[in-house]
């Protein structure tokens, strides 16, 4: 059986199974790209609800994992060399996962960059315009409410960003053509996130995007998605 002692946030949240996989998340656009790449990749793990309403995110637990205190992060027992490792941050983790088995990025070294390159795009752009958006348009609207500029900002970012997959997906069924990829796991999350989470699919024009509504709905229709969609599960 392995041993997570050296990870304080296993004090507070206890492995049941030390063997598998620790995912520490929310079923946020963020938490639940590394839930359905678990799914999808067929990887045993267990997972812990991180609750933002207690600021779980903000315990010395937590941020021992993750100095950032964000969500998602793991433990992985089985990491490099056979030591037990905890890595931080989607991205990386998604990258990581795609190596650790071998599935879900490219086996040539030119479509593994290219497929990191759509996942940075993710990271460095939908992720944050996205979220950004959700935050002025749901989440603080009565602060902005005699000041359109932050919504209209982060919109017209957004669409802009909507613009590039749309134009990407032409002619692809995702985002590296044929093989689905942890570049979609990245980034259809948040599209859809801000349809359901935010409500903003009429105010960022989805209609006028279809090829991204379609690869959405490819995605969501996987039974990894459609699993990993809803991890952790509320108690």
């Amino acid at each position: 059986m392995a041993d997570l002692s050296a990870f304080p946030i296993t004090k507070r949240w206890p492995a049941k199974n030390p063997d598998i996989i620790q995912l520490y998340s929310l079923p946020t656009p963020n938490g639940v790209k590394v839930s359905i790449a678990l799914e999808e990749l067929g990887l045993p793990y267990e997972p812990h609800r991180i609750a933002f309403d207690t600021n779980d995110q903000k315990s010395p637990e937590f941020v021992s994992l993750n100095p950032n205190g964000r969500i998602p992060a793991i433990i992985d027992p089985n990491g490099p060399d056979g030591k037990p490792i905890g890595l931080f941050e989607s991205g990386a983790i998604l990258i990581y996962l795609a190596k650790k088995t071998g599935k879900l990025l490219p086996a040539d070294a030119a479509g593994r960059y290219e497929t990191i390159a759509w996942v940075m795009f993710q990271m460095g752009g939908v992720g944050p315009m996205f979220g950004q958006f959700g935050h002025f348009f749901k989440f603080a609207a009565d602060k902005v409410a005699n000041n359109s500029y932050p919504v209209e900002r982060y919109r017209d970012e957004a669409k802009r960003l909507l613009g590039v997959l749309e134009t990407r997906l032409d002619g692809r069924q995702w985002l590296m053509g044929d093989d689905y990829t942890i570049a979609d796991i990245a980034t259809y999350p948040w599209v859809e996130g801000a349809r359901r989470f935010y409500g903003g699919a009429e105010v960022l024009d989805y209609k006028s995007f279809p090829k991204v509504m379609a690869w959405v709905e490819r995605g969501l229709s996987r039974p990894a998605a459609q699993k990993g969609m809803d991890v952790p599960r509320k108690e």
